[in-house]
């Protein structure tokens, strides 16, 4: 009896921590749909805004994307916020004056403090907020706004596309990971909103945005601000954005580490708001970030749970040794050079930093500034408006 129960508890922890990755998916399918209204009317009047710390190398691509944008909307405003940085950026901003205004500090403050900076200096409708080494697609913002056509849309969130998803072992796991992330994002949005935007692209109305404390991640506290306003928060399949995929998987551990501990932070100070939402919202919360976060605790359970199972079903003096010889055959099958093996511990790896992230944030951590992976490569994507660029759907708006 005891051994079944130890199996069912290692099912039952397992079942959850693959939940979010495999059953959520498929049940959010299920759900009922709810069509988007857009209508035919000037769109609204849009800033663009991102924070730099050290991005001299992305710097020049950047305003090149920025001035291909504006060829396509002219009206469209830019604002950056520059922090600190040790490098050229803050100079390589100021000499393009003429597209781009400039904010900076005397001190570090990290990204939270400078977009409530950026954003209290915009006066437009909307806000679109993404990062220095991200590269949009011109014809990004005319679709962008018209998602702002429907008067239940509150903000979108776009789509990020990695420009070297086999670059490494790093950079093969991040992208499966995020190619997932996109699919999660749009079925949430086809049932309603989808729960929370990432930093590369999204956008708000600028009247929904909040007070965000600076240790905390601002891009998913200013975009859910939107659903508990009772607004839909909605993926954009046709905004797309292009990033290069941190390389080294040292730099990918730690973001992932400080990312984790920021979210998890960010989701203790949410909580009151989030179980005011709307039941089916708290489930989606619940399934596509609260479990996941817990996700390598859980595995770290299951596991536990089996090797107990084991012992208890054979009894200590062969069940310890068996246990040992699995886990002695695991970790050597896991250091073998094959393309799969790397790609899964990589993986694994980047869990395991999402549950340090955690442990810090237990600890009382906290991450308020930033560093820039040294392995980054710049993205120099859509020179012109006139160029070839991929994944481009007709513009839905008129201006």
């Amino acid at each position: 009896m005891t051994a079944l129960l130890l199996l069912a508890a290692s099912l039952l922890t397992g079942t959850l921590a693959l939940f979010p990755y495999t059953l959520y998916p498929l049940l959010l399918g299920l759900a009922p749909r709810k069509p988007l209204r857009l209508r035919a009317r000037r769109a609204p009047s849009a800033t663009l805004v991102f924070c730099a710390y050290n991005e001299a190398a992305s710097i020049p691509a950047k305003l090149a994307n920025l001035r291909a944008i504006r060829e396509v909307w002219p009206t469209m405003r830019f604002r950056c916020f520059v922090d600190q940085s040790t490098d050229d950026t803050l100079a390589l901003l100021q000499a393009a004056g003429d597209l781009v205004e400039v904010d900076t500090a005397g001190e570090r403050v990290g990204k939270a403090t400078g977009m409530r900076r950026l954003v209290a200096a915009c006066d437009t409708d909307v806000v679109i907020f993404t990062d220095a080494n991200v590269m949009l697609d011109p014809l990004c913002v005319p679709r962008l706004l018209a998602y702002f056509s429907d008067p239940e849309v509150g903000g979108l969130c776009g789509t990020l596309h990695y420009t070297n998803p086999d670059a490494s072992d790093a950079t093969i796991a991040s992208s499966a990971y995020w190619r997932l992330e996109e699919k999660i994002k749009a079925r949430e949005s086809a049932s309603g909103s989808t729960m929370g935007a990432d930093g590369s692209i999204f956008a708000t109305r600028r009247a929904f945005y909040p007070e965000v404390p600076p240790n905390l991640l601002d891009d998913f506290i200013v975009s859910m601000t939107v659903v508990f306003r009772g607004m839909r928060l909605v993926s954009a399949p046709d905004v797309h954005a292009y990033e290069t995929a941190v390389v080294e998987g040292a730099d990918e551990f730690r973001r992932r580490r400080r990312i984790a501990c920021r979210a998890y932070m960010t989701h203790s100070h949410l909580r009151p708001r989030v179980l005011s939402m709307a039941a089916f919202n708290i489930y989606k919360y619940v399934s596509h970030k609260l479990i996941r976060w817990y996700g390598v605790w859980l595995a770290i359970a299951s596991i536990g749970f089996a090797a107990l199972a084991v012992i208890a079903f054979l009894g200590p003096w062969r069940g310890i040794p068996l246990v040992a010889v699995g886990a002695a055959v695991l970790a050597m099958a896991a250091r073998l050079p094959v393309s799969i093996v790397r790609s899964l511990r990589e993986a694994a790896l980047q869990f395991w930093a999402t549950g340090l992230g955690m442990a810090d944030a237990w600890r009382g951590r906290q991450y308020q500034t930033w560093s820039t992976p040294a392995a980054r490569a710049p993205v120099d994507l859509f020179p012109s408006p006139h160029a070839a660029a991929p994944h481009r759907t007709p513009v839905r708006s008129v201006q």
